[in-house]
């Protein structure tokens, strides 16, 4: 039986398609398990205990994603779904990996019926709209993360400063903790909160503490835990080691700030270079338009501005890599 070139064509760009996703969910290294290796050497057994317990008991006794029993097969087949649950959960919002996974879907849908209005090749539409309902609710999901993450730490040596205020004048660390819920705003105060309510139901301080330390994935966090359950083991003055973190916190945030500073310059030629080709086609549209039409007229020229749109997008992500650092 022949098969026509339209139908390799969608197998093509099925198979590419489904290769795209996993590698964008399966993609990156396993920097968790290097932090963890990392403070492994210096806090030994606490951490090895600590790292069993990152992570909620909510997550460890979820049954199903989505009410849609298709979704729900779909996420159970993803290479690290925890991973995702975990990217969700650094918005703040409670947003289950079904509806993500749903969103993704439609999200790539449109883009495919929009390229396909305006004529383009059905494989090129496959690829990028694959491409873009992966990689924008990603790009979404990460931004929002990300920001609250920052305002999160923006105010974390202020709450470290709180809570060695309550300890000095007598008041348990749990106290200290339910003084920095109610006199920090914004994400500080509902973590610690949450922090505070599940130690008032009975769960352990340092349980507590790892599960706020799943949804926010921040070393500075982490640091927090690790003084405080080194602490517990050796014994000593709890409010000098948080005095202590508090201003290496603060050193950390100034060195971050440095090598922004530094970086800028590498960061505007990424955005520069990036932008050129666009900038181009939109002068080449205004200057000769029949010459850059023949880019979305001919088979050949559409599949290599697919190809260009690819390598542009890899040659950003690349730069972007190289110019993040890991402090």
């Amino acid at each position: 039986m022949s098969v026509s070139s339209q139908d390799l064509s969608w197998i093509m760009g099925g198979g590419a398609m489904v290769v795209a996703l996993l590698l964008v969910f399966a993609f990156g290294g396993d920097h968790e398990g290097a932090f963890v290796r990392r403070l492994s050497r210096v806090t030994g057994h606490v951490l090895r205990r600590a790292s069993q317990q990152d992570r909620p008991q909510n997550a460890m006794r979820r049954t199903t994603d989505s009410d849609i029993a298709v979704v729900d097969r779909l996420v159970k087949m993803l290479p690290n779904p925890d991973r995702l649950r975990q990217r969700l959960a650094r918005t703040g919002h409670e947003w289950p990996l079904g509806e993500y996974l749903l969103v993704n879907l439609l999200v790539g849908g449109v883009f495919f019926l929009l390229l396909y209005f305006f004529g383009v090749a059905k494989l090129v539409c496959v690829l990028v709209g694959a491409m873009l309902g992966v990689g924008v609710p990603h790009m979404v999901t990460g931004m929002l993360g990300n920001q609250r993450v920052k305002k999160f730490l923006t105010s974390f040596p202020e709450a470290i400063d709180t809570m060695c205020r309550g300890l000095r004048s007598g008041l348990p660390a749990t106290e200290s903790i339910s003084a920095v819920a109610r006199e920090i705003p914004g994400p500080i105060g509902i973590e610690f909160n949450r922090i505070s309510d599940g130690v008032r139901l009975g769960r352990s301080l340092e349980d507590a503490m790892w599960e706020v330390a799943y949804r926010i994935n921040a070393p500075e966090f982490r640091f927090l835990i690790i003084a405080m359950a080194i602490q517990k083991e050796t014994g000593g003055n709890l409010a000098e080691t948080l005095g202590n973190l508090s201003d290496l916190i603060r050193r950390r945030r100034q060195l971050k700030q440095k090598v922004k500073a530094m970086s800028s310059e590498a960061i505007a030629s990424a955005g520069i270079i990036g932008s050129l080709p666009f900038i181009m086609f939109l002068l080449l549209w205004f200057v000769s338009r029949e010459y850059i039409t023949s880019m979305f007229e001919s088979r050949k020229g559409e599949y290599m501005l697919g190809g260009a749109i690819f390598w542009l997008s890899l040659g950003w992500a690349i730069m972007l890599k190289m110019i993040n650092f890991e402090l």
